[in-house]
């Protein structure tokens, strides 16, 4: 029976995604007959058969019409090229996450009962919302503070029983993935139903609006000192899982242009300060926001960024960071083998490769970057060639750089509204330098030998415990042995321990060569 609802759902969004032809006419006349018979079934009706092959409206507005479970979908699937193509990716990149509002009364009643209390002792005043997304809407407050003065806030609440909806059309999903893993070998390699299981889990934690206030706090303090960008504080006294407080930014929202130049704020400035920010968040903190559009950005009266809707976060590890930082200051260096080797010392490409052959495959990417005029240098566009390339040497898929490389799309188009010439590579330099002098300079390699130094002096402390252990552990086999079975001569004995000795001393001869090597690696990196 559940089988059947499954299936009854999903001809049901079959059915819109024909009538809105999100399959083009080309790939159409590549399909066996069957399925081009039911797409011509599907999609009797449609009226969508005068858009062009291959525009990313048809799917966009598909997935906008199946509603919010969808709609993330597609945003998730952006990040997965591997999965829908370069180009699908691309043009869902840009999927706004914009809905219909619901009711005021709906909202009071929902913050009610995730703030257990009655929102009039809370707020002085609620207005209607001001946007709606697919879980959640925001409403402007008003609060007073412990000083007794009235300030504005943002509320944002979930929508009533949005985990119902998304949790019956995601078993569609799991459904429908489990089939093609089933009955389409070659699909399995990109495990379909890993894919659907990584999207259940980054809505859960969406709809925990907790987990929200939580990014927002901790981005607060990765930028407190950063020129440019700030975030709004977060009132924890007024949030739960289903509402979250925070302050409310009297800005201009960075897709209003045309007030923004009323306001004589300097565009060039503002592009520049998008990429350096995303940067610094990507590489330093390894903690980006990853819905940075327009709607999400504004720009308050002293030319400051600010950002909102921390639903969708990305994290790098140490390792992802320095390789994102290598590869992007190698190409702006043309310094196509550095670039190959990071990949290998990253281990995302099989040594059987020879480097030679790869830093020339790179070099193929990056060369043509250099003649062309600044406005036709995308960061976003080279780390997509780059992960196409990387797939001919067994690169293994790297998701987190997959989303990585959807976000910066994002941002570089954000920029390049405000200015159309801006040069990506003059912009990210410095940024890119600062993390490379933080990271691998002198300094670093001091620290680096300080934390080895400690992990050392670790060691030490254990050393009286381990050699106490393995008393206990000699003790304990010769009271087994005491009664009978399996018993050692007083020469096997005596060998046994004259090598124990000789290798205890091995060991701390070890230990100790290497802290001195450490400290004489400090000493010269000092001195």
């Amino acid at each position: 029976m559940k089988a059947l609802l499954h299936i009854y759902r999903l001809v049901r969004a079959g059915r819109t995604f024909a009538r809105h032809n999100v399959v083009p006419a080309h790939h159409l006349a590549e399909l066996p007959a069957p399925a081009r018979l039911a797409h011509a079934v599907l999609g009797f009706g449609g009226t969508s058969g005068d858009m062009q092959p291959g525009d990313g409206e048809r799917l966009t507005a598909a997935l906008t019409e199946l509603g919010p479970s969808y709609i993330k979908l597609g945003q998730f699937l952006a990040t997965r090229p591997d999965l829908i193509g370069v180009e699908m990716a691309r043009a869902l990149a840009n999927l706004q996450d914009a809905m219909p509002s619901f009711g005021l009364e709906e909202a009071v009643k929902e913050i009610k009962n995730g703030l257990g209390g009655s929102p009039e002792s809370l707020f002085e005043e609620i207005s209607e919302p001001v946007a709606a997304a697919s879980i959640a809407q925001v409403h402007r407050a008003s609060v007073v503070d412990a000083e007794g003065m009235s300030r504005d806030v943002a509320v944002k609440v979930l929508r009533p029983e949005i985990e119902k909806r998304f949790a019956r059309d995601l078993s569609d999903f799991f459904f429908a993935a489990r089939m093609v893993e089933r009955l389409h070998k070659p699909s399995r390699r990109l495990r379909p139903v890993d894919a659907v299981q990584t999207l259940a889990m980054s809505v859960h934690l969406e709809m925990d609006l907790r987990m929200e206030a939580a990014a927002l706090s901790e981005m607060a303090e990765n930028t407190a000192n950063d020129p440019g960008f700030r975030v709004p504080s977060v009132d924890w006294a007024r949030t739960s899982r289903r509402v979250l407080t925070l302050e409310w930014v009297d800005g201009t929202p960075l897709n209003d242009l045309e007030r923004l130049r009323e306001d004589g704020h300097d565009f060039i400035l503002l592009g520049a300060a998008i990429i350096q920010s995303f940067l610094r968040h990507a590489m330093r903190d390894g903690f980006f926001h990853a819905d940075m559009h327009q709607g999400n950005l504004f720009v308050d009266a002293d030319g400051t960024l600010v950002a909102v809707d921390f639903g969708i976060m990305g994290r790098l590890s140490a390792k992802d960071r320095r390789f994102l930082a290598e590869i992007l200051y190698g190409f702006t260096k043309r310094d196509y083998m550095r670039v190959a080797q990071v990949h290998y010392d990253a281990g995302y490409v099989p040594p059987h490769h020879p480097v030679a052959s790869f830093a020339q495959a790179l070099r193929a990417i990056g060369e043509p970057l250099m003649d062309r005029p600044a406005e036709d240098i995308s960061m976003a566009r080279l780390l997509g060639q780059l992960f196409q390339v990387t797939e001919q040497f067994d690169m293994v898929t790297q998701p987190q750089l997959l989303f990585l490389q959807k976000t910066m799309v994002v941002v570089e188009g954000v920029a390049r509204t405000l200015d159309p010439q801006l040069n990506m590579w003059k912009i990210a330099e410095p940024v890119v330098e600062d993390w490379m002098k933080s990271k691998l300079g002198p300094e670093a390699r001091l620290q680096d030998a300080a934390e080895s130094a400690a992990m050392l002096g670790r060691l030490f402390e254990g050393l009286p415990e381990l050699l106490a252990g393995a008393e206990r552990t000699a003790q304990a086999i010769n009271d087994a042995t005491a009664g009978g079975g399996l018993r050692l001569d007083e020469r096997s004995a005596a060998a046994i321990a004259v090598a124990q000795a000789r290798e205890s001393r091995s060991s701390r001869t070890a230990v100790w060569i290497g802290a001195g090597a450490l400290v004489v690696i400090a000493l010269s990196l000092l001195f």
